[in-house]
């Protein structure tokens, strides 16, 4: 075999493909160090590169040695494929970047949120271009496709707070008043302020009430849902008011005056969560949601040194500046310790 005779046409192929993969190599590397991987910057890090790669089956297409009509005919096949991909792609990766686009354009959640979507239920964790990523109770991650997430109903537990409630049925023999007043009580030992109930159903058999209570600190939401569950028990026990369903049938015989009651208890929360299971449930989410605010914090600030280093007439003083600079770097070193200590 002659080498001399494939050297030529090696290098007129070749080289020119291989320089597009150095340059996208070198562009792809770029973004990466531009665009670092923080939860405010992924998506577009991700775009970014799909994009180089795009850019990049392109140009290997201008730059081979073929003729005009041979390359306008290679251009024109790669841009049906690319639209047949999109048209085609109802429930695979371009309808779950689309998705993701959607999500990040909407704003509905950030990481740290909780979220409740069909049966999962969970704090977010991360939002990719693609996926997105959430803690569930039993301190599992769980991928949700973001296609999934906007076909169906996402709820978003707000961050100033939210409603906590607890339902309960009872006899039509109990007066209401005495109900209001202890499943008032309830919610308030439970750690709930403004509490207020609504009589939801007048079944046959029973009335069905709904206790309300607002929880301003929702980290602890699993919590304090379970401490209104037991302040609810607590305190119609403790006011000798029976919970029994509407099928309850005891087989022993007794005197029918007898009623089914524990014996009563002081209404306290005893030390059933002194230690909260958020913390361990949740650790990722809360770390995500940790990490997003600092981010906007830092980002800020350095809104705040450009616009004081642009502002005209009264020049803020070097040490106005550097004193901002010193809290943007403070928040770089958290940043990079909480990105380094993240759970996988």
């Amino acid at each position: 075999m002659d080498l001399a005779a494939w050297l030529p046409p090696l290098a007129r192929w070749g080289l020119p493909v291989l320089a597009v993969v150095l340059t996208l190599g070198i562009l792809i590397w770029a973004i990466r160090r531009t665009l670092p991987d923080e939860p405010s910057t992924r998506m577009l890090r991700q775009l970014f590169i799909i994009g180089a790669v795009l850019l990049g089956n392109i140009l290997v297409v201008v730059v081979l040695p073929l003729d005009g009509q041979t390359r306008g005919q290679l251009l024109s096949l790669l841009g049906l494929v690319i639209t047949a991909i999109i048209a085609l792609s109802s429930t695979t990766f371009v309808s779950n970047a689309m998705a993701g686009l959607m999500l990040r354009a909407v704003g509905g959640f950030q990481p740290g949120d909780f979220i409740s979507v069909a049966e999962h239920f969970g704090r977010v964790t991360e939002r990719g271009l693609l996926h997105t990523e959430i803690q569930t109770e039993d301190r599992d991650l769980m991928t949700l496709p973001n296609l999934f997430l906007i076909t169906h109903p996402t709820k978003v537990v707000h961050r100033s707070g939210t409603l906590i409630s607890a339902e309960v049925s009872l006899g039509y023999d109990v007066p209401r008043r005495k109900v209001r007043d202890l499943l008032k009580a309830a919610a308030e030992e439970a750690g709930l302020s403004d509490p207020f109930l609504q009589i939801r159903a007048l079944q046959d058999h029973a009335v069905t009430y709904r206790i309300y209570g607002f929880l301003e600190e929702v980290s602890s939401l699993v919590t304090k849902r379970s401490e209104l569950y037991a302040m609810v028990l607590d305190h119609l026990h403790g006011g000798d008011i029976e919970i029994v369903s509407p099928s309850f049938m005891n087989q022993r015989r007794s005197d029918p005056a007898q009623r089914v009651l524990p014996e009563p208890t002081v209404a306290t929360l005893s030390d059933d969560h002194a230690e909260q299971p958020e913390r361990i449930m949740f650790d990722k989410a809360e770390l995500a949601g940790r990490l997003n605010e600092l981010l906007e914090q830092r980002d800020a600030l350095v809104e705040e040194i450009k616009r004081l280093g642009q502002e005209d007439g009264d020049t803020p003083s070097d040490q106005e500046i550097a004193w901002r600079e010193q809290q943007v770097a403070a928040l770089e070193s958290i940043i990079a310790t909480l990105n380094r200590n993240q759970p996988t």
